[in-house]
């Protein structure tokens, strides 16, 4: 095909994408069902994994809950039983608009893994205990992380491996294990939750940033591997929240007058926002939206002005306080056992 007319095809499908993107923000799409389907999710004993596992519940999704705490793990799976029996109570055998039945009580199960999902043999032994025990994964969270809180040259070796394990090569291991069904029945649906810090860096959680960034890029490049391969079935969906009130972060501040405008989020309003866009096929959810706003600033603007507009902020030395509390808190813990 001529250059030109390939320009002119290329021009009009970019304007195209903005007028679909813009009639999103306009008409909510309809959500799509995951009543009956396969759903992993890792880090799912505490914080946003126990969220995201509690509202896949709610839709009747078959859920394989993953963590390397069993006790939580198993609370957790307490909780989806709950919903399930709720569920089962409530929902009448077919709809009465003519919707399809939604699946019978017996047919909705939580099944609980200990995984350590850092250690490449542990992920690739599991998966193939679900396939066994469960079946195939038609929808992959990966959702499990981890923070040092230590300064770079105060962080051991061993810590800053430790969070790049977790919080980006896990994606690449369970992607491994679970992707080559998907791409033989061209369907499925992989998450993966990072973190406004794999798109914006800030001093002091080197190491975090660094594992987010990985996460980030990982999903962006499987993304257009999927589209390369013309695997239109299997959607993707990245997950950029900003600092998340589960106490992971726990004392990070930025400055006094702008944190009424820019509070940490409710865990629950970061889930809720990141399953209309898993159950929309939208690509990418930053929350709240302003982030969207300082990712963009910060690719068009010198490194110098987005220093000053850190400094401004208070975003330049945010997590030096959670750093300090981390600290105190080992301190105080080796003082304690008499190390």
């Amino acid at each position: 095909m001529n250059i030109l007319l390939e320009l002119f095809v290329v021009t009009f499908k970019v304007l195209w994408a903005f007028v679909l993107a813009a009639a999103k923000w306009l008409v909510r799409p309809k959500e799509k069902s995951v009543a009956g389907q396969v759903c992993l999710i890792t880090g799912a004993g505490s914080g946003l994994g126990r969220l995201f596992a509690l509202e896949f519940a709610r839709r009747r999704a078959l859920l394989v809950l993953w963590d390397i705490n069993t006790r939580s793990n198993e609370e957790t799976a307490g909780m989806v039983r709950h919903i399930y029996r709720q569920l089962a109570e409530a929902a009448p055998r077919a709809g009465d608009d003519g919707e399809k039945a939604a699946p019978p009580h017996c047919n909705l199960q939580v099944y609980t893994y200990t995984c350590d999902v850092g250690k490449r043999e542990n992920v690739y032994m599991t998966a193939e205990r679900v396939r066994k025990e469960v079946g195939e994964v038609s929808v992959l969270v990966n959702n499990a992380g981890v923070v040092s809180g230590h300064h770079l040259l105060e962080c051991p070796d061993e810590l800053i491996e430790r969070t790049m394990m977790v919080n980006c090569h896990a994606h690449f291991w369970t992607t491994k294990a679970f992707l080559p069904k998907m791409l033989e029945m061209n369907h499925g649906h992989i998450v993966t939750v990072a973190s406004s810090l794999g798109l914006f860096s800030t001093a002091g959680v080197e190491d975090y940033c660094a594992s987010k960034f990985g996460a980030v890029g990982f999903h962006e490049s499987l993304s257009h591997e999927l589209k390369a391969a013309e695997k239109d079935g299997i959607k993707t969906t990245l997950v950029c929240p900003y600092l998340v009130d589960t106490g992971m972060f726990r004392g990070c501040r930025i400055r006094k007058e702008i944190e009424p405008f820019l509070p940490p989020l409710k865990p629950e309003y970061c889930v809720k926002q990141a399953m209309r866009a898993i159950l929309t096929d939208q690509p990418m959810i930053c929350t709240p939206r302003l982030m969207y706003m300082v990712t963009f600033m910060k690719s068009i603007l010198p490194f110098e002005a987005v220093v000053c507009m850190y400094r401004f902020l208070g975003a330049d030395k945010c997590m030096y306080p959670f750093i300090a509390q981390r600290k105190q808190a080992t301190n105080n813990n080796e003082a304690k056992n008499g190390i």
